[in-house]
């Protein structure tokens, strides 16, 4: 195309311009915006995109557990023989699990995300809710994600108060902007409370899914932090500590218990909350099938097994709210299909119609970025041509709006966050140079 900077001097230039009509293509649907605790980042609470596991160890790392303990018995025979050696390991899990969660968002077909850290430090901290909530208030200023999680909510905020105060917020931020979705846990035997607190507003901008998940993740942990408490019995009688009492760094890595322990804790994999595995199935069924595909029947990675087994007739009363209309997907261990299995697709809004869903809800919300964005481009033209700025016997003659995937916007351009709308206008001037552009116009049928 001619470079129009370039025309210096009045005249006449020929210019050719393919017809060959573009393709417009949605923008990415699954992004989502993980609030939580990290173990590092930024001092004040702000989203950062990343791509990848590794990116997200870069600018967060990993907060190590520091409930684990291991308590070794030996019995000793005559002359301080070993007769008998009993190890066992306990585990308090921590209660800020935000990179587990991102292991599972990977692991099930998760790629762009946003980070919001609300809060460093320890692995056995609290959450706090006015810190989650802060993180909510920020992903608002963000266009870009589509899905909004909390992994760390439900790790001691009493469950009420996330159900009825985080839950809400985040749902009614999703019913103004119309532009994301919120992906909701439910813990273990409280589906009465979950359904109680979260109200009946918005419900068509939010899923739940139920129960939680056993998973195959390893902890992370410094050998320094783990516990071990070594009690040595001489016959019946019990002896003096043994001499790994302290931390496993006394126990050289050498030494088969050594081996033996770090066998036993990796046996304790920590139980999760199911959100983060679930968008991440959202985005690999978006990108395989499309977002009105709904993003159920769909295998989990890294599971065991749910940590309660549903039955039909369990699913029956999740998937069917009789009273208040609140559906709750159910992850089941289907024979023939996994070991956990996302067998629902309905949005909260269970007794709606029109919205009851999780595809027909995210579709909508696909398609009305682009179309919002154009709109309001055209209404602001519209006026000018009424004014008298814009030449054209119709608004159509007086200018163009384009915008979207492959037609005004590159890949990266949207992976960038960059929103690239193409305007044409025929604005009332003087005619001092003049463009001639030929167009091979395809024959029509």
């Amino acid at each position: 195309m001619l470079n129009l900077s370039t025309l210096k001097t009045p005249g006449v230039y020929i210019d050719e311009v393919s017809l060959l009509p573009p393709s417009v293509v949605g923008v990415e649907t699954s992004i989502p915006a993980f609030i939580g605790y990290t173990e590092k980042g930024p001092a004040d609470i702000q989203a950062i995109r990343i791509t990848s596991l590794k990116e997200y160890e870069t600018h967060f790392g990993r907060i190590a557990e520091k409930g684990i303990k291991v308590t070794i018995n030996d019995i000793l025979g005559a002359a301080d023989v070993l007769v008998s050696r009993d190890v066992a390991v306990t585990v308090a899990h921590s209660k800020r699990n935000m990179y587990y969660q991102m292991q599972m968002f990977f692991a099930n077909g998760g790629s762009v995300c946003y980070i919001v850290s609300v809060g460093h430090g320890s692995a056995d901290a609290v959450p706090v809710l006015a810190d989650l909530e802060a993180g909510l208030a920020a992903i608002q200023q963000i266009d870009e994600p589509t899905l909004l999680v909390f992994p760390d909510a439900l790790n001691g905020i009493p469950e009420a108060t996330v159900y009825g105060g985080l839950y809400v917020k985040a749902m009614a931020q999703a019913g103004i902007l119309q532009d994301r979705f919120v992906v909701m846990d439910v813990k273990p035997n409280t589906v009465s409370t979950f359904r109680l607190g979260v109200g009946t507003e918005n419900l068509k901008y939010g899923a739940a899914y139920y129960p939680y998940l056993k998973t195959m993740i390893p902890l992370v942990f410094n050998d320094a932090d783990v516990v071990v408490d070594h009690n040595v019995t001489k016959g019946t009688n019990a002896a003096a500590p043994g001499p790994y009492k302290g931390a496993l760094t006394l126990i050289p890595k050498a030494n088969a218990l050594y081996g033996q322990i770090k066998q036993k804790i990796d046996q304790n994999s920590p139980v999760l909350s199911p959100s983060s595995a679930v968008v991440g199935a959202y985005a690999a069924t978006d990108a395989s099938r499309g977002v009105w595909k709904a993003p159920a029947n769909i295998s989990l990675s890294n599971v065991l097994a749910p940590t309660i087994l549903i039955n039909d007739l369990d699913q029956r009363d999740l998937n069917i709210d009789p009273d208040g209309g609140k559906s709750i997907n159910a992850i089941r261990t289907i024979t023939g299909r996994g070991s956990a299995v996302i067998w629902g697709a309905r949005t909260l809004d269970g007794n709606d119609n029109e919205w009851r869903y999780v595809p027909v809800r995210r579709f909508f919300n696909f398609v009305d970025t682009w179309v919002k964005v154009r709109a309001m481009v055209e209404n602001f033209l519209t006026l000018q041509w009424r004014a008298g700025a814009l030449m054209g016997a119709k608004p159509e003659h007086a200018f163009f709006v384009r915008v979207g995937l492959n037609q005004t916007m590159t890949i990266d351009d949207v992976l960038n966050g960059r929103l690239i709308i193409e305007i044409g206008m025929a604005a009332v001037r003087p005619a001092e140079f003049i463009v001639l552009r030929f167009m091979h116009k395809l024959p029509e049928s």
